[in-house]
């Protein structure tokens, strides 16, 4: 088939489309930047642009779409511009070309409404309640993509849930700054139990999305290892793969939230460089589980993740091994 695959120059992007590439398809890839992926045809433009994703997509068959502003926190109108506005946009593209499957690249985040998931599903798309403008405008997209299933574009949705592997400049990069600095804090001592997800096992789990579009359209999926681990493990196995301290110091998530709203109203007023040392919806992730239970994606998906986590971290270890830490990263 031809495959379109939005936001190809980030981790999670490239692994796709070069695991699509890999199982003979024939792969274009479109976001702002270069791929850098061999054996694609790379496209630049932004998803917005009518005119530039109506190229990518002239006779493609399917479409799998990971474009998206991924930020803590950032202009309200940036955000549904991109994960709304966006995906509307690739998504008429798509019935005009003739695509019959789409799979729209989202996150658990959609359902996390604040307390705690403990071996749940994936649970409908809610914007009125969930935490952040990324969340907010991705369960506004999602809703979009499924609300377009029919028997000529089949939709489906899938939702990896904090991916990281070696080279990933946001989970990794972000947990391993910090810990450098010695600014790496744990939330009530780092015990809520959090699933995960290995870059490959995401990838092949989105690609196994597309393969099943038939059968599984109009449904959403979330996707991890199954290996869920308390928030102070995770951490602790991130920062010895990179040969960084573990985080020493742990605050209570109440005054995580506190000091998160007021630092998303400074940044509201003057924004960093980079992102916010905390938010209340970081705060939420940090001290409360989220864990899913795994046995419907796996059945549905016809997929079982093939990197186990510890498997990841010395996959980490090796690249780190390769790759110095880098000295500073704001944030």
């Amino acid at each position: 088939m031809i495959v379109v695959v939005t936001g190809a120059s980030g981790l999670l992007g490239r692994t796709v489309a070069t695991q699509l590439r890999d199982a003979g398809h024939e792969v274009r890839t479109l976001q702002r930047s270069p791929s850098g992926i061999e054996g694609v045809r790379d496209m630049q433009g932004a998803i917005t642009d009518g005119d530039v994703v109506g190229a990518a997509l002239a006779g493609a068959d399917g479409v799998v779409h990971l474009a998206a502003k991924v930020s803590l926190a950032g202009d309200r109108g940036d955000f549904h511009r991109v994960n709304v506005d966006g995906t509307r946009v690739l998504l008429d593209a798509a019935q005009r070309s003739g695509v019959r499957r789409f799979v729209q690249v989202s996150s658990p985040s959609v359902a996390h409404t604040g307390s705690s998931l403990a071996g749940v599903g994936a649970d409908p798309a809610d914007p009125k309640q969930v935490r952040g403008e990324y969340a907010r405008t991705k369960a506004q997209g999602e809703l979009l993509a499924l609300a377009r299933n029919s028997a000529e574009l089949r939709v489906v949705a899938v939702r990896p849930h904090l991916v990281w592997g070696p080279g990933d400049t946001q989970l990794v990069g972000r947990i391993v700054a910090r810990a450098r600095r010695g600014t790496l804090p744990l939330l009530n001592n780092g015990t809520a139990l959090i699933d995960s997800t290995y870059v490959d096992n995401a990838a092949s789990g989105i690609v196994a999305g597309f393969d099943r579009a038939e059968q599984v359209a109009g449904h959403s999926y979330v996707i991890t290892n199954g290996e869920p681990r308390p928030v102070a493990e995770l951490m602790a196995g991130i920062c010895a793969a990179a040969g960084v301290p573990t985080p020493r110091f742990s605050i209570p998530a109440g005054i995580a939230t506190v000091a998160g709203s007021l630092v998303e109203r400074l940044w509201s007023i003057r924004p960093g460089r980079d992102e916010p040392p905390m938010t209340r919806f970081l705060a939420e992730q940090l001290s409360t589980s989220h864990w899913f239970d795994q046995r419907d994606t796996r059945r549905d998906l016809a997929w079982t993740p093939e990197v186990s986590i510890d498997e990841g971290l010395r996959r980490l270890a090796a690249h780190y091994g390769r790759h110095s830490v880098p000295t500073a990263t704001n944030g």
